[in-house]
């Protein structure tokens, strides 16, 4: 297939900048957040499975470690993702609790799979930043063996998830003029529209698909809601070019937005996710 060198570029020069140092100083913050859909995307491997998974936007490594743990001696976990320093990350973690996983940079819309390799594809939200979808499913389709499984967790509307947009939302009169959404630009809420999903999938060559809505508790430590909201969320690429007391009164106005997802110690919120499911 046809890519330039300058396939998926924006998220590629996010991941290995300010993204990766939000999400490498806060893995454990969103490993907890997230636990809640790792069992969900590795249910199917079963325990002591022999074969091949490969774990697409791998981040830091948390699911790929989960569905590496139910593999036997001769089974594996590949963890591939465009950030170099998460996925070194990754490597450190599989080499300290000694998990046959590895962890490769590189872009899925674009990267020389093997053919005929993997018997399970997951992915936890990194699917929805492809410039080129179809290609990239077409791709990972590739490298996938015949009947090989995909099963990926990817976000509904902003409407469904209100945590997600709380922030923004709160602190619009602090902020430039957003422009207007654009459901067909890579992004979180990419995937929003189930039958876009489907059809995306379609022409990619995968059958058997199936995408069912799904609503996931997550929560963290409430002692981490500033990290996120200052580092994590959207909110963070604003937060540098204000001068200080902007900054201080967007994070009180913002952090009391966030009140009613507070619980005890706790945050709370549900997530709004498409599980969705298909066949090479």
């Amino acid at each position: 297939m046809d890519a330039s060198p300058d396939t998926n570029a924006d998220q590629i020069a996010h991941w290995n900048g300010a993204g990766a140092g939000a999400w490498i100083e806060a893995q454990s913050t969103m490993d907890a957040m997230f636990a809640g859909l790792v069992p969900l995307l590795t249910e199917t491997i079963l325990a002591g499975f022999s074969g091949q998974v490969l774990d697409v936007g791998c981040g830091t490594g948390a699911t790929s470690l989960a569905a590496a743990r139910k593999l036997d001696g001769t089974g594996h976990c590949l963890g591939l993702d465009v950030s170099t320093p998460m996925v070194e990350m990754a490597r450190a973690r599989a080499a300290e609790v000694g998990l046959p996983a590895s962890f490769v940079v590189g872009d899925a819309q674009i990267h020389p799979f093997e053919p005929d390799t993997f018997d399970h594809i997951v992915s936890r939200f990194g699917v929805m930043f492809f410039e080129d979808p179809v290609a990239a499913f077409a791709n990972l389709r590739s490298g996938a063996k015949a009947g090989a499984a995909l099963r990926f967790a990817a976000w509904r509307s902003p409407s469904e998830n209100a945590f997600m947009t709380t922030a923004t939302r709160a602190a619009k009169p602090y902020l430039p003029e957003q422009p207007a959404h654009d459901p067909d630009a890579p992004g979180q809420f990419a995937f929003a529209d189930g039958d876009k999903v489907r059809r995306i999938l379609t022409d990619a060559g995968w059958r058997d698909i199936e995408g069912r809505p799904i609503d996931v508790e997550c929560r963290f430590p409430a002692a981490d809601l500033d990290l996120f909201l200052t580092r994590l969320g959207p909110l963070g690429r604003y937060l540098g070019d204000m001068n200080e007391d902007t900054r201080a009164k967007v994070i009180e106005t913002v952090r009391a937005a966030f009140e009613p997802f507070v619980h005890g110690d706790e945050i709370r919120y549900t997530a709004a996710c498409w599980l969705v499911e298909a066949r090479s």
